[in-house]
């Protein structure tokens, strides 16, 4: 294997100079910046068979996201799942890619908010502070974001996975790449990474005023709200202790208590069970058919756990359980977007990064 070469400082930057007190013939270096970088998941590059595969088999591939043996695992999932699953995945993207960008709709709105943020933080802090945007699987990729920042003068990164509530196979493995990228640099900048900010007053009340709103738009008032969060392997919780399922169930009681509901109107659920293990449950797919069962025919779906809507909100959600929903007899179903680059999400965003900037800026 060969050696990694170190990112080279981009020394035609329009704002490289010769530092202070260095000798005439000094090279030229970027000034120095401070780095914010904000993580989402992922985003495959196309929708056909190849670019499912390579994508998927990354994310299937990551042990905090499937932590079976190697040995047991790539077999079944080199020759079973991905020899499938890529063809059914690309259909499910196809019916909600962005054609017009020829991109996902994560990586759309992960670009306005990365666009909004850094124009608000350069509305105080101008070239200071440096603000761009990576995923953990796909492109652009966490190592070469890094790579950029250290070229372009960031001295300081703070690391941002675009998370509210902690899990291993979300905010766990956006560090543990971004750690990675680290590793690679000559020249390594100071780190810092943002604790999960599920609890934090701005985000609960964005949440809540996206609810509000897609409440008094509603033709009906819904009869209960469902809160679906991505699940876990119920397991990752007994055995590994991960904090997941307590940020979500906080999450939702902070929401509530923030609406000033009774615990009648809104509930906890989670989705996106993958495999034969008991995930977290309720599973959302089958209480949504619950709900109309017992004749609450009018349900509002939302999904904290996301910073943007993806494949798990505008297809799982909006498609698949809305139809397990009204197949059980549901007349009305409403989904309320992601907060995306909502203005109040912004602003919560940027509340929690310069908390994390502080003596840095």
């Amino acid at each position: 294997m060969g050696t990694m070469k170190p990112t080279q400082l981009n020394t035609n930057a329009a704002d490289a100079v010769c530092p202070a007190h260095a000798a005439t013939d000094h090279p030229k270096i970027p000034k120095q910046k401070i780095g914010v970088l904000l993580a989402n998941l992922g985003t495959p590059d196309a929708t056909d068979y190849w670019s499912m595969r390579r994508y998927l088999s990354e994310f299937l591939s990551d042990k905090r996201v499937i932590d079976y043996p190697a040995w047991k695992w790539q077999p079944i999932l080199q020759g079973i799942i991905l020899t499938i699953r890529p063809s059914k995945s690309g259909a499910a993207y196809k019916s909600i890619w962005n054609n017009e960008a020829n991109e996902s709709p994560l990586a759309t709105i992960t670009k306005q908010q990365t666009t909004a943020i850094s124009a608000a933080l350069g509305s105080k802090y101008g070239d200071e502070v440096m603000v761009d945007y990576c995923m953990r699987y796909g492109n652009p990729s966490t190592k070469s974001k890094v790579a950029k920042m250290v070229a372009e003068g960031c001295t300081k990164i703070l690391f941002f996975p675009l998370y509210p509530q902690y899990a291993g196979a979300t905010i766990g493995t956006a560090n543990d790449e971004f750690f990675r990228a680290l590793m690679d640099e000559n020249w390594q900048p100071a780190s810092r990474t943002v604790e999960p900010y599920f609890d934090k007053p701005e985000y609960i009340d964005a949440l809540a005023q996206s609810i509000e709103r897609g409440y008094a738009n509603a033709p009906k008032k819904p009869d209960i709200l469902i809160c679906s969060y991505h699940g876990l392997p119920e397991r990752y919780l007994k055995e590994g202790g991960d904090p997941y399922h307590c940020h979500c169930h906080k999450t939702t009681r902070l929401l509530k208590e923030r609406l000033g509901w009774a615990s009648t109107e809104i509930m906890t659920t989670f989705q996106s069970k993958f495999g034969p293990e008991e995930w977290l449950q309720p599973y959302t797919v089958e209480e949504v058919a619950r709900q109309a069962q017992a004749g609450n025919k009018s349900i509002a779906v939302c999904a904290p756990a996301f910073s943007a809507d993806c494949i798990e909100t505008l297809e799982e959600i909006n498609e698949e359980i809305k139809e397990s929903f009204e197949h059980a007899g549901g007349e009305d179903f409403l989904y309320i977007p992601c907060l995306n680059d909502d203005d109040a999400h912004i602003s919560a965003l940027c509340t929690v990064i310069e908390t994390n900037l502080a003596g840095w800026v």
